[in-house]
């Protein structure tokens, strides 16, 4: 078939351009500015595919992104599966195919790439159409950095599909001279083909950006196919629209059955018309227009059926005058027809005049009302009001960075619409700390506000015919029906949330835009109740779908993974330290010596912590700033010990475990004030713990005042290490008194480095050797100077820089614990010793309950403790098991346990190793023996500290 349905003038497609396209092995012709849905539609294609349960002919539905049914999965040029045909450009060479409302994963890789890209402004405005046109130019006059972002390939918004005029000119041209002063004003960055689909807590967006054309590819050939926007905005600004909805009939899921404002939509941007002859079925005004403007266009309009009982007198009088019929108190009660409708069945209302009728037609366009678009708003934690006029959901009170405007708020005239966007985006502007000057001179509108109110009419009265399946169609991507919704409330559903799962309503790719308020409507109306007591369904994230391609960006090395470094880093770099990796932080693992070796310099570094004096780079390690009158009484729920008695000042070590009483992270807690402590964790854990602390706020306790933040790459940390900290200490701290008697072990105090002109530090008296210890804390951007600083006034004593190998080996003697090595998510704090860290005075704490568990408290349980080799000349290779037997096993063996940590000790003169053991403090001076290779090492059972067990060095 020819494209007889593309008028010969008219929409805003390249008409010199032809692109050719294949859909379900049929080969076509589009247009530049073509989607693939209005392609098909002007090759006379309206059956896309079948639905996913019944099997069932569907259609193109919609115009945009809330179309539900119109999926199609794309072959070539690249594999891309469950895309709506409404929201794909048109390219040269696309081959395509209609789903069963299922895709396929692709058979080969994807070509393109995809990536991410951050941006900072004042004013976020979401829809480039009428509403957020003038906010954005608002904003931008008054100085504020705008970003504007939109779906569609071209501003406009629903200007697009209309033929309204401003200023006695043509909408396009109005639109496309603001667009042109957004786009030349400085701070102002334009984003089509951009669809927000999350926001986040203190002003973050997500957005997707689709950066094809309709040569297919983005340009240049090497840029991303998608990008990812993460937008940062002080205040946003929410134009989203508002979607049209559908109204429920029997075997309402006919292709050619389309929305009326989508006709239009298709007539005015694309130049196509819905089919040859056509019915308009609908509840309010907005589908005149579209039944007017067909008419205009050469279209066979048959009828307007209206369900309200008298229809608008001019928009009337309009229709008759083109020969349209219009019927009102008249509903459409269904169709006929097989792969298209062919007719469409009448009947009267009660209490109206008529008789049943059926009419002939190929398309029947319907309008319901019109839905604003709230889900970016509630995403943003506003709070939503039923408007019953309306029959939908509309922003209520908005939140303090959050402005609606448009038809988004439920105003559906353009002119109220231009003033809503004129005062949204002075207020934000205002409300960014910019005064808005510039004021915008709004465009008279020609178009007409509704005559009259339209009827809220969720579905056409009447039962499917018994023994028949419904075919009253709520969501027709889930073929779910009235009868569906009906059986969910029988069953005694009552939230909407329930019923939503129950009858899988609202969760395809559509996310419920055109059949979530309806099916809240038959809901209120199955149990008797107002909508204005129903709580919506939950909005969540995304909008709109996106593709796990896009969300993962591409792999290109750091800019995928970044790599983080401390501020010390470049002189690590320059000393030649190799490095590990811990979390993403690129760590020294030890400083070789020409002709060094990995354990020679570690034996080397050792000495110099035991004997001398030594330091590390200790700022990767997690922090975390925690404030709140609540804090103390928070700790003490996360920690096993009481961390609330803590004073000021002080510094004292915990234990945080998870629910089953298993430890997950140990750190310090240092008291700053009252109401204010700095949390210490471990370098790979410091994400997760903050994730922990968020969600036991966030979701059981959120009635604490307390509040969390990372603080981890403010600060640089150097543990200043071994007899002879203390003389450097005292050097480069002149104000500082750091006597035993002055300055105890486990507290802080504040001091000012002799460095330039003085460098503020927060010094902690903390020690993970066992030695005479500092942790000198001052802002990362002083972190290099003062680390040069302590290697000049520790070079007469032979101060050291050392790695993360040689802190291992030195906690290691000392028998402190490192999570996630001696620990692996089957560890108590009492199998590694550490009862005395297990408070016995507070009532609670999270996993407390845990260690009263009959498995928590067996005796031979996994226990820390040290291993000699007999031979000491022997190193126990890390994971070996621990078996008591003098000769190699025959499998299956009973496992004692398994080395966690083993070194050559420079202290100790020897090797040595911890490990757990089954009831291993209760086998201390046994021989137990170890498997490595053909060989069984026989080991000797210590005490878990091997070092100073008396803890004398700690003082100096």
């Amino acid at each position: 078939m020819s494209a007889t349905f593309r008028l010969p003038t008219g929409g805003l497609v390249d008409r010199d351009t032809a692109l050719r396209f294949t859909f379900n092995g049929r080969s076509m012709t589009g247009h530049p500015g073509d989607t693939l849905a209005s392609a098909l539609l002007a090759n006379g294609v309206h059956e896309i595919g079948t639905s996913i349960r019944y099997g069932r002919p569907r259609g193109i539905v919609a115009a945009g992104s809330e179309d539900p049914t119109s999926l199609v999965q794309i072959e070539q040029p690249f594999p891309e599966p469950m895309l709506t045909a409404t929201s794909v450009e048109l390219y040269d060479g696309l081959v395509a195919h209609g789903l069963p409302g299922l895709g396929g994963l692709a058979s080969e890789p994807d070509p393109a790439r995809y990536d991410a890209k951050h941006v900072h402004c004042d004013v976020l405005v979401v829809g480039a159409g009428p509403a957020g046109l003038v906010a954005a130019l608002t904003a931008a006059r008054g100085g504020a950095r705008v970003v504007v972002v939109d779906e569609q390939s071209r501003t406009g918004g629903a200007l697009l599909g209309t033929r309204e005029y401003l200023d006695e000119r043509p909408a396009a041209e109005w639109v496309a001279d603001v667009t042109a002063e957004l786009r030349r004003t400085p701070g102002v960055l334009v984003l089509e083909r951009t669809t927000a689909f999350g926001v986040y807590q203190d002003g973050f967006v997500l957005a997707l950006q689709r950066r094809t054309d309709h040569l297919g590819f983005a340009a240049p050939a090497d840029a991303a196919r998608q990008r990812v926007w993460r937008i940062r905005a002080g205040q946003t600004v929410l134009a989203t629209g508002a979607h049209e909805r559908p109204i429920v009939f029997a075997d309402n899921d006919r292709p050619g059955i389309m929305l009326a404002g989508s006709a239009r939509t298709y007539l005015h941007r694309y130049g196509v018309l819905p089919g040859a002859r056509v019915v308009v079925f609908t509840t309010n005004d907005s589908a005149y227009r579209a039944a007017i403007d067909l008419a205009r266009a050469g279209l066979d309009v048959a009828m307007v059926v209206d369900a309200r009982p008298t229809a608008p007198s001019s928009l009337a009088a309009r229709c008759y005058a083109r020969g349209i019929e219009v019927r009102a108190g008249h509903v459409v009660t269904g169709t006929e027809g097989a792969a298209r409708i062919t007719d469409a069945r009448i009947a009267p209302l009660p209490g109206a005049d008529g008789s049943p009728d059926t009419v002939g037609c190929d398309s029947l366009l319907v309008s319901g009302g019109w839905n604003p678009v709230v889900h970016l708003y509630s995403q943003a934690r506003g709070a939503l009001r039923y408007a019953p006029a309306l029959g939908a959901f509309v922003p209520g009170e908005e939140p303090p960075t959050v402005r609606v405007a448009g038809s988004a708020t439920g105003a559906l005239d353009l002119t109220a619409c231009l003033v809503q966007g004129r005062d949204a985006g002075r207020a934000a502007a205002l409300a960014a700390g910019f005064t808005a000057a510039g004021e915008v001179e709004l465009p008279v509108s020609g178009a007409r506000t509704d005559e009259g109110p339209g009827l809220v009419l969720w579905r056409v009265p009447g039962e499917p015919p018994q023994d028949a399946p419904d075919t009253r169609f709520v969501d027709l991507q889930r073929d779910a029906t009235v009868s569906d919704v009906l059986r969910a409330t029988g069953a005694g559903l009552r939230s909407l949330e329930h019923v939503k799962r129950y009858t899988t309503i609202g969760t395809a790719h559509d996310q419920g835009k055109t059949s979530g308020m309806i099916a809240a409507g038959l809901v209120a109306e199955a149990l008797g109740v107002e909508l204005s007591e129903q709580r919506p369904t939950t909005y969540r994230p995304p909008y709109t779908p996106v593709s796990f391609a896009a969300l993962a960006g591409r792999d290109r090395g750091e800019l995928h993974d970044p790599a983080r470094v401390t501020a010390i880093h470049p002189w690590h770099v320059a000393r030649g330290a190799l490095f590990e990796d811990v979390g993403q932080w690129k760590r020294p693992w030890y400083f070789p010596r020409p002709g060094e070796d990995m354990d020679t310099a570690v034996l080397r570094e050792c000495r110099s912590a035991r004997e001398g004096v030594a330091l590390m780079d200790a700022s990767t390690l997690g922090k975390i700033d925690v404030q709140g009158s609540d804090a103390g009484r928070f700790l003490d729920m996360l920690y096993t010990n009481k961390m609330s008695g803590l004073r000021v000042g002080r510094i004292r070590y915990g234990v945080m475990c998870g629910v089953d009483g298993m430890v997950i992270d140990d750190g310090t807690v240092i008291r700053l004030a009252e109401d204010r402590f700095l949390v210490t964790t471990t370098t790979g854990n410091a994400a997760m713990v903050l994730d922990w602390m968020e969600e036991w706020l966030q979701t059981e306790w959120p009635y604490l005042d307390v509040y969390a933040a990372s603080v981890t790459e403010q600060w640089a940390t150097i543990p200043l290490v071994g007899p002879r900290s203390r003389d450097v200490l005292a050097e480069i701290a002149p104000d500082l008194d750091v006597s035993n008697e002055a300055f105890e072990f486990m507290t802080w105090r504040d001091t000012v480095l002799d460095v330039g002109a003085g460098i503020p530090a927060r010094v902690c008296r903390i020690s993970f050797s066992g030695e005479l210890a500092y942790e000198i804390n001052v802002t990362a951007w002083h972190g290099l100077a003062v680390w040069e600083a302590l290697m000049a006034t520790g070079e007469p004593y032979g101060i050291t820089p050392y790695g993360t190998e040689t802190m291992h080996v030195l906690r290691a003697e000392k028998g402190y614990p490192i999570v996630g090595q001696e620990t692996d998510a089957t560890v108590t704090p009492q199998d590694l010793g550490m009862s005395w860290a297990v408070s016995r005075k507070k009532a609670d704490f999270i996993g407390r309950r845990s260690f009263a568990r009959a498995e928590n408290n067996r005796s031979d349980r996994k226990e820390l403790v040290g291993l000699l080799p007999v031979d000491p000349d022997v190193r126990l290779p890390e994971g070996a098991q621990v078996v008591d037997a003098d000769q190699l096993p025959q499998p299956p063996v009973r496992m004692l346990g398994h080395v966690t940590s083993s070194y050559r000790s420079a202290a100790l003169g020897r090797t040595f190793a911890l490990a757990l053991v089954r009831s291993g403090r209760e086998r201390v001076g046994q021989t137990l023996h170890v498997p490595v290779g053909d060989d069984l090492v026989p080991v000797t059972v210590t005490e878990s500290v091997l070092y100073d067990q008396e803890g004398a060095r700690r003082d100096g």
